[in-house]
């Protein structure tokens, strides 16, 4: 898409990967949104080459860079749904170009975690586990439900993703965990059992259970189980395709501009509170 005078300034990282390929299509076709920079791996046989082209799509006039540095000079926001060591990396440039950042990269260590922090309270952030609409609703509806029905009720969490998936569990169901334990009045980390392993397995009181799936080509599966004395609940989220990733981190760039500096989820973007 042409750019135009009020057009979002987007450089989008990992650009021929996974979700990198489907931000940067996106953003080079959709209205109000402009790609300015695209990056990949610093050994990728396509370097210097037009990202549209890459992408299957007319040349869009922006070459594919090895250097962040160099893909964000014009940009206003950096998507990056890259590994935690990238994104890390995108989270420097940010801090240190002061452009805001949507941030959908999961699997951070404790460590990793208290750098990432460090880097981007000076710029407006969106960090989230899962930029689906639907599953920032569910997140919700699971605290809300936690809440309602009380510790008599026990909880069992099971995502299911694609077999080229590194973390595990998801950021999504570590995110629905720490939400049953917020409704529950607990810390993740008294009540969290993450799988169990063969022979007893009798639950604590108060368990929250976490278990992870790879298999296929699985976009992204999540089941939250609430289990009473006499009956069972569901809440249940199942992506069809990428692309609802894609709409929600591009609402959340469009949102950034703008904003005070500071850490956003999608809580803030689509008013969930």
């Amino acid at each position: 898409m042409p750019e135009t005078e009020s057009a979002v300034r987007v450089a989008v990282t990992g650009a021929l990967g996974r979700m990198g390929a489907l931000l940067a299509s996106r953003v080079i076709a959709e209205e109000g949104l402009t790609l300015v920079g695209a990056t990949e791996r610093h050994d990728h046989p396509q370097i210097a080459k037009d990202v549209g082209r890459l992408l299957g799509l007319e040349p869009c006039e922006v070459s594919l860079e090895n250097d962040l540095r160099n893909a964000v000079i014009s940009a206003q926001v950096i998507i990056d749904f890259t590994q935690p060591e990238s994104a890390l990396r995108s989270a420097q440039i940010a801090a240190e170009f002061g452009i805001a950042l949507v941030l959908g990269t999961t699997g951070f260590s404790d460590k990793q975690r208290d750098e990432l922090y460090s880097l981007i309270r000076s710029v407006p952030c969106v960090h989230a586990p899962n930029f689906a609409v639907g599953v920032n609703l569910m997140l919700k509806l699971v605290e809300r439900t936690a809440r309602t029905l009380g510790p008599d009720w026990d909880v069992e969490i099971v995502e299911a993703h694609h077999r080229q998936k590194r973390d595990a569990p998801s950021g999504t169901a570590l995110a629905l965990a720490r939400a049953a334990a917020c409704g529950q009045d607990s810390l993740p980390e008294d009540v969290v059992q993450y799988g169990r392993p063969r022979g007893e397995a009798l639950r604590a009181a108060g368990e929250i259970g976490v278990h992870a799936v790879r298999a296929g080509q699985i976009t992204g599966e999540h089941t939250v189980l609430f289990a009473g004395p006499n009956e069972t609940l569901r809440i249940e989220h199942c992506a069809q395709s990428r692309e609802l990733f894609v709409d929600g981190a591009l609402l959340a760039a469009r949102w950034l501009i703008g904003r005070d500096p500071g850490v956003y989820s999608m809580f803030d973007v689509l008013e969930l509170y």
